[in-house]
């Protein structure tokens, strides 16, 4: 996925640049139990980054996975 993705991508730029951050890999997801956890982790991103102290006053937080 990454690198079809990348080359798409700097077809479109006209590039030869990186799309991705050193260190991002793909995985899947297997079950429910995957998908929940990374669900989860992606609804929690704002709070990682310091965008808000809690996820409820996050302004974009609506979500089914919590």
């Amino acid at each position: 996925m990454k690198g079809g993705s990348a080359r798409a991508i700097n077809l479109m730029r006209d590039a030869n640049t990186p799309v991705w951050q050193r260190a991002y890999y793909d995985h899947a997801l297997r079950d429910d139990e995957d998908l929940l956890a990374a669900a989860r982790y992606i609804v929690a991103n704002p709070l990682r980054a310091g965008l808000a102290p809690s996820i409820g006053l996050y302004a974009h937080w609506d979500s089914a996975w919590l």
